[in-house]
C-alpha cells in the first residue's frame, strides 16, 4: 500500500517517518456517592497528540531537516496532512535531531498538538475601566451532558465563584444535571 506523503505547512516528508504514536485523551472526573459507589462526568476531549520519529537519507538530508526546523519557529498553527491521521490545525511544538548530523543521514523525532479553528493567539488584557457593565437582565444556561459549572463560567467570561453566587439553588458545585438552568448573568 502506497500512503501519501505527510505534509505541514509548505514542508513536504520525502518519505513518510518510521514511527507515528497517536495520543487522545479525554477528561473525566469522578464523584463520589454513597455505598461505595462513583459518577463519572464526561469534561471534554484534550488535544490530540502525534509524535514520530524518522530519517531524511540521501544528498541533502541535512537541509530537509533544516527546511523542517525552520517551520518551527513559525508562530502559527498549520495543517497537518498526515497519511494515518486526519487532516487537522496544528502547531509543531517539538523537532529533534537524535545523532549528529551527517550530509547524508539525518534522525529525528517530532512532535504535533492538534488545535481548533477558533483559537484566539495570546490574550486581551483590559483595565477596570474598560469592564463592561454588568447586564440588568438575567441570562440562563441550560446544561447539557459533558458540561461543568467550570466550563459554563469559562465558555462565558465568568469565575466559578461567580457563577456559584449566581445560583444559590445549586448546593454541591459539583453534581449538575442536563436540563437544569444555570444562570450566568
Amino acid at each position: 500500500m502506497i500512503l501519501t506523503p505527510m505534509r505541514y505547512k509548505s514542508f513536504v516528508w520525502p518519505h513518510n517517518p518510521r514511527i507515528y504514536e497517536i495520543e487522545f485523551k479525554r477528561s473525566v472526573h469522578a464523584h463520589k456517592i454513597p455505598f461505595g459507589r462513583h459518577i463519572l462526568q464526561n469534561m471534554g476531549m484534550k488535544m490530540r497528540i502525534l509524535r514520530g520519529e524518522g530519517e531524511f537519507t540521501g544528498e541533502g538530508a541535512y537541509d530537509c531537516f533544516r527546511k523542517l526546523g525552520s517551520i518551527f519557529y513559525d508562530e502559527s498553527p498549520g495543517v497537518l496532512v498526515h497519511p494515518i491521521w486526519q487532516n487537522s490545525s496544528a502547531y509543531l511544538v517539538a523537532l529533534s535531531l537524535k545523532q549528529e548530523p551527517r550530509e547524508d543521514y539525518i534522525s529525528y523525532s517530532f512532535e504535533f498538538w492538534e488545535c481548533f479553528e477558533d483559537y484566539e493567539l495570546g490574550a486581551t488584557i483590559i483595565t477596570p475601566q474598560e469592564m463592561p457593565a454588568e447586564p440588568k437582565n438575567e441570562q440562563w444556561y441550560s446544561i447539557v451532558r459533558g458540561d461543568s459549572l467550570w466550563s459554563i463560567a469559562t465558555r462565558n467570561g465568568l469565575t466559578l465563584a461567580r457563577i456559584v453566587e449566581l445560583n444559590p439553588q445549586i448546593k454541591n458545585p459539583n453534581i449538575i444535571h442536563p436540563g437544569d438552568m444555570v444562570r450566568i448573568a
